[in-house]
């Protein structure tokens, strides 16, 4: 993923398998052993996931492709700004995109509004340490998605959807447009300023406990509150109060409650087009099989009056 200058889906990258001789000397440096075999634990068209065991615990490799190069790169900053966020890496080869981490335990998936609205209050903590990061992000790789880039944004998600074969709906995203530049202009004039938004923050990208966010490879630059459209669909009714109120608490010395929620749900609508071009990066343009699809149901979700909507 380029900076805020691109306009283009980057070239696909195969995921490049990590060269075992440079783990085992990252090993080595930081004083640890491999005891057994490197197993190939998850493939995806956007990135690997390998795990070794070593005389201090299992440890976790991932490889990722062309998309989501920058992962590595963006967790060894959140490490640094932001230390007892996220696991401190054991190495980083930020050119080739090989992230090595240490074991993080299981996550929250069995406890998931416990956990949620313990951990949405400091990852908007990690947001506001991070808004003075934001060109540093950008140089990475992260794309700009704050609400003065999304109406091209928007028009790029209509070419990707359109380009992967899937032309039903479009004709009324592209009729939204007027309205969805309005949006983008309202959430401009927010006094939160734009950071990172994970994109992709669930139970499973959440450790139950020490360092616990990890999994930054859908991440991208825009106001924070974007990162509720994902992290706010495990609950509906009084828990989603409770979960948007514990998110929003870190930001209420810059805007009334109720200004903060208005905010948050224009975030989310405008973050839609975000999440279908996040899908058509991590995908190969040759894709055939039902993900193809993806990007344009995601897109087609600005067309549903629920604001939490991810799909359509």
């Amino acid at each position: 993923m380029g900076s805020s200058a691109q306009t283009n889906p980057p070239r696909q990258r195969s995921v490049v398998s990590p060269d075992v001789a440079w783990l085992d000397r990252q090993l080595t440096a930081a004083g640890r052993t491999r005891t057994g075999p490197v197993t190939e634990v998850r493939r995806r068209p956007w990135s690997s996931v390998y795990s070794a065991p070593t005389d201090h615990g299992t440890v976790w490799l991932k490889a990722t492709g062309a998309g989501s190069a920058f992962e590595a790169g963006l967790h060894a900053l959140i490490a640094r700004v932001c230390p007892g966020d996220v696991p401190v890496p054991i190495a980083v080869d930020a050119a080739r995109g090989w992230l090595l981490l240490p074991d993080g335990g299981p996550t929250i998936t069995g406890s998931v509004l416990t956990g949620l609205v313990e951990i949405l209050p400091k990852y908007a903590l990690l947001q506001r340490k991070l808004t003075s990061h934001v060109d540093e992000m950008l140089t990475l790789g992260l794309t700009d998605m704050r609400p003065a880039a999304m109406p091209a944004r928007l028009d790029e998600a209509i070419d990707a959807a359109r380009r992967r074969g899937g032309g039903d709906g479009l004709a009324e995203i592209r009729a939204l447009r007027p309205r969805f530049t309005r949006w983008c202009a309202r959430l401009a004039e927010s006094p939160v300023p734009a950071s990172v938004d994970h994109n992709d923050l669930h139970p499973n990208s959440v450790f139950a406990a020490g360092p616990r966010l990890f999994d930054w490879g859908d991440a991208v630059v825009a106001h924070p509150f974007a990162s509720a459209l994902v992290a706010l669909q495990a609950a509906e009714g009084p828990d989603l109060v409770r979960l948007r109120d514990a998110y929003l608490e870190p930001f209420t010395d810059l805007a009334p409650h109720a200004d903060l929620v208005g905010d948050l749900e224009l975030a989310c609508r405008v973050a839609k087009p975000a999440r279908a071009l996040v899908w058509d990066r991590a995908l190969p343009r040759d894709e055939s099989g039902p993900l193809a699809q993806a990007p344009r149901r995601t897109l087609l979700a600005l067309l549903d009056r629920n604001w939490l909507a991810l799909s359509h």
